[in-house]
C-alpha cells in the first residue's frame, strides 16, 4: 500500500456535528449508559471499562447487571472479600483487573465514595491506564479527553486514511483523535465514536454508504476503508507445558491451593499444578513437584488452554492422599468447586480428571471383562448342529 500524507492536523470541522446528531438518533442503549440528559453514575462507567477491556459489549452486557447486583455501589466492592469479587469475574478473564478493581475500590470508598474528577486523579487509581481514564473522565464528567479503544482506532484510522500499520500508528491515530474531540459534550462524542466503529464502521464490510462521516473520510473517497486499519502479522504464540494434580481425600474431596497473588492468575485458586515451561514434563521431574508423595497416575488426555501470549498444554496426575493435612491447601466436595474462584483452565483441568475417572469407573477390569464374556458366551444359542 503505498505511503500516504500525515494526517491532516485539524479536522473537518462538522465531524463532530454530524457524529453527535447521528448518535442522538441511534445510540445503543447498554445497562451501564446514563439516559441521554442523565448524570453518568462514575462507579458504573469504570465498572463497565473495565469489563470491556478485551471483550465485548454484547459479552459484558449480560454479565454487568449481575456483578452491579452483587457490588451496587464502590463501598459495597470495597467491603466484599477477593475471593468474592473474583468469583464473580469468572468469564472476563485477566483476574489481575478484577484484583485491581478491588483494590481501587478500596482507594474511593476511603474517599468517601468520590471518584476522582480528572484523567490524572482517576490514573492514580490501581490498576487505571490512559485509556479508562480517559473514558471515565469524559463519559462520567465531561471532561475533554482524548478516549481511544479499537472501535475509534478503526474509525480514526479510516477517516484520515492512516496507512501505517497498527500498533505503530497508535501515536498519529491518538493525535488525529485529539483534533476530533470536541470541547461540548466530549462523553457523548466518545461513546458515539465508539457506537460508530462497532454497528457501521466495522472491521469487515464497513457500511459506508450509511455512515455519517463518510463525506469527511479519506479512505472511503480513496476506496480503501475496508483494508483499514492496517495490522502487523502477530507473531507466533508459543508453546508451555505444565501439570496438574488431582488428589483425592478418603471422603473424595479433592485438593486446591490458592495462586500466588502476583501473576499469571494471581489469587486464583487451583488444582495444585506445575510451573509453565517450554519443555514437556517428564513424570520424574513433574512428581518432584507434586504437592505431596504418593502413587500418581498419569491420567490420559491432555488439557489444551489459550492466553494471551502463548498457547498451554496439561498433563494430569492422579492420586489418593491417605491423610488430607490442612497445610496442603483447601479440600473441596467436587460438588462445592462452583463455589471456588477457579479460572477457566481450572476449570477445564476439573472436567479432564472426572471425565477420567469416570472411564475408569466404566471399563470392567480384565478379570470381570473376561468373566463377563465367558458368561455371554454360555448364555448364547450354539451354533446349529451343536446345540444341547
Amino acid at each position: 500500500m503505498p505511503n500516504a500524507p500525515a494526517p491532516p492536523d485539524v479536522a473537518p470541522p462538522d465531524v463532530p456535528r454530524r457524529l453527535l446528531d447521528w448518535y442522538d438518533r441511534h445510540r445503543r442503549v447498554l445497562p451501564w449508559r446514563a439516559p441521554p440528559g442523565a448524570v453518568a453514575d462514575p462507579y458504573r462507567v469504570w465498572v463497565s471499562e473495565v469489563m470491556l477491556q478485551q471483550t465485548t459489549a454484547a459479552a459484558v452486557a449480560n454479565a454487568f447487571e449481575g456483578f452491579l447486583a452483587r457490588f451496587p455501589s464502590v463501598e459495597a466492592l470495597a467491603a466484599a472479600p477477593i475471593d468474592q469479587v473474583l468469583h464473580a469475574w469468572q468469564g472476563f478473564g485477566y483476574y489481575a483487573r478484577a484484583r485491581n478493581l478491588h483494590r481501587a475500590a478500596g482507594v474511593v470508598a476511603a474517599r468517601g465514595g468520590r471518584f476522582p474528577d480528572t484523567e490524572e486523579g482517576l490514573r492514580a487509581l490501581p490498576g487505571v491506564g490512559a485509556y479508562i481514564a480517559a473514558a471515565v473522565a469524559a463519559i462520567a464528567f465531561g471532561r475533554k479527553a482524548t478516549v481511544v479503544d479499537a472501535n475509534v482506532e478503526r474509525v480514526v484510522a479510516r477517516l484520515f486514511a492512516i496507512r501505517t500499520p497498527l500498533p505503530t500508528a497508535k501515536p498519529a491515530v491518538r493525535s488525529a483523535t485529539a483534533t476530533l474531540t470536541p470541547d461540548d459534550r466530549p462523553g457523548d462524542f466518545a461513546q458515539a465514536m465508539m457506537d460508530l466503529g462497532a454497528t457501521i464502521c466495522t472491521p469487515r464490510q464497513p457500511r459506508c454508504i450509511i455512515c455519517p462521516l463518510q463525506p469527511a473520510c479519506l479512505a472511503s473517497a480513496e476506496g480503501i476503508a475496508a483494508v483499514l486499519p492496517a495490522k502487523l502479522p502477530k507473531p507466533e504464540r508459543p508453546l508451555r507445558h505444565g501439570v496438574a494434580f488431582w488428589l483425592r481425600a478418603p471422603d473424595g474431596s479433592v485438593l486446591l491451593r490458592r495462586r500466588p497473588a502476583e501473576g499469571l492468575l494471581g489469587g486464583m485458586m487451583e488444582v495444585p499444578t506445575s510451573p509453565f515451561r517450554a519443555e514437556p514434563w517428564q513424570p520424574a521431574d513433574a512428581l518432584a513437584v507434586a504437592p505431596l508423595a504418593a502413587d500418581w497416575q498419569l491420567l490420559p488426555g491432555i488439557v489444551t488452554h489459550g492466553f494471551t501470549h502463548f498457547g498451554l498444554e496439561i498433563r494430569l496426575f492422579a492420586a489418593r492422599a491417605d491423610d488430607p493435612a490442612p497445610e496442603l491447601g483447601s479440600w473441596s466436595a467436587v460438588a462445592r468447586l462452583g463455589e471456588h474462584a477457579l479460572p477457566t483452565l481450572m476449570k477445564k483441568v476439573v472436567r479432564h480428571a472426572l471425565a477420567a475417572e469416570d472411564g475408569v469407573r466404566q471399563a470392567p477390569a480384565p478379570h470381570r471383562a473376561r468373566a463377563a464374556a465367558t458368561r455371554r458366551a454360555s448364555a448364547a444359542p450354539a451354533p446349529a448342529g451343536q446345540r444341547r
